[in-house]
């Protein structure tokens, strides 16, 4: 297993072949990923602590789903989407007061394709 930090967090990859990937996506309160999509990587996730916000196009563009623990979320290639975790508390088995939600991820195997489209950290 190896851990990835990020600015919004930090991911566990605890499985990586050549044909797939899982890790477990671990996102600070108040912090998301950026707005980007795929042009090849196919995931689902699937949450497993808190609350996952899940934006399918720009912020004053839609609404963000709500995903609580047990749900799940598809990500198909080509398709926009960036998720979050709000500041809303009364989660009740965070794994860290830090950490506000924390995701499974299964993938194929394409880690390095990410398009940005807008980034709160500038990347």
């Amino acid at each position: 297993m190896r851990i990835v930090q990020k600015p919004w967090g930090y991911e566990e990859i605890w499985a990586e072949t050549d044909a797939y990937v899982g890790k477990t996506i671990n996102i600070k309160l108040g912090h998301r990923l950026s707005l980007q999509y795929h042009e090849s990587k196919e995931e689902t996730v699937h949450v497993i602590d808190g609350t996952l916000f899940v934006w399918e196009g720009k912020d004053d563009e839609c609404e963000p789903i709500k995903l609580k623990k047990g749900q799940s979320y598809h990500v198909k290639p080509g398709q926009v989407h960036r998720f979050g975790s709000v500041n809303e508390r009364g989660h009740s088995s965070v794994i860290d007061q830090e950490i506000g939600c924390s995701i499974v991820e299964v993938s194929t195997n394409f880690l390095d394709d990410v398009v940005r489209l807008e980034d709160d950290y500038n990347r």
